[in-house]
């Protein structure tokens, strides 16, 4: 069984999906960058030990990304996976885990990147979005693609049935790509 951990500042719904979703992966742990991240409550109910780790506690995002480094060494862990996670890698972990983080992003990259790209896609009135799954790099949702998909968004609908649908996507499509990954790339 492959060891992942999942990283997550929000609500964690990706993240619990991603647990539902284990197959030939298992979540050892969930890392948080925000104190009242809901994604730990998740982790509780699903049985996943959630760390708080709290990135003003170090000097530099290095320092920061160390600690998490070394937890992840602790439970030899080969994949990250991002799930709503607010910060950029640095080279720091980007360099100890190279093309084994894996990011979802809510839009048909590289149409909408950053962190609203749901809102962006809705205030610009465009006919289609997506989701995107790929490589993490030193960049904002520049990594290089691994899968994509499209939504054709409905004239009548309101941001928050963008959302729901984004979501409805996500939630399907990430555990069967972290599943490919995971097999396609056994040591």
């Amino acid at each position: 069984m492959v060891k992942v951990a999942v990283l997550a500042s929000g609500s964690g719904s990706n993240f619990e999906k991603i647990v539902l979703g284990e197959e030939n992966y298992k979540v050892e742990l969930l890392i948080v960058d925000r104190e009242k991240a809901y994604a730990l409550e998740r982790g509780k109910n699903l049985g996943v030990q959630g760390i708080y780790v709290n990135p003003k506690s170090f000097s530099s995002k290095g320092k920061y990304e160390e600690k998490i480094i070394e937890l992840l060494e602790e439970r030899e862990i080969e994949w990250i996976f991002l799930a709503g996670y607010m910060r950029i890698i640095s080279k720091t972990l980007l360099e100890k885990y190279p093309e084994r983080i894996v990011n979802i992003h809510p839009s048909y990259l590289p149409k909408f990147p950053g962190k609203r790209a749901i809102e962006d896609a809705y205030e610009n009135k465009v006919s289609e979005t997506g989701v995107t799954i790929h490589y993490v790099d030193e960049g904002v949702d520049t990594g290089k693609i691994i899968a994509q998909e499209k939504i054709k968004i409905d004239s009548g609908w309101t941001l928050d049935k963008l959302q729901e649908e984004v979501h409805r996507v996500e939630h399907r499509l990430y555990p069967q790509i972290i599943k490919k990954l995971v097999e396609e790339n056994k040591k």
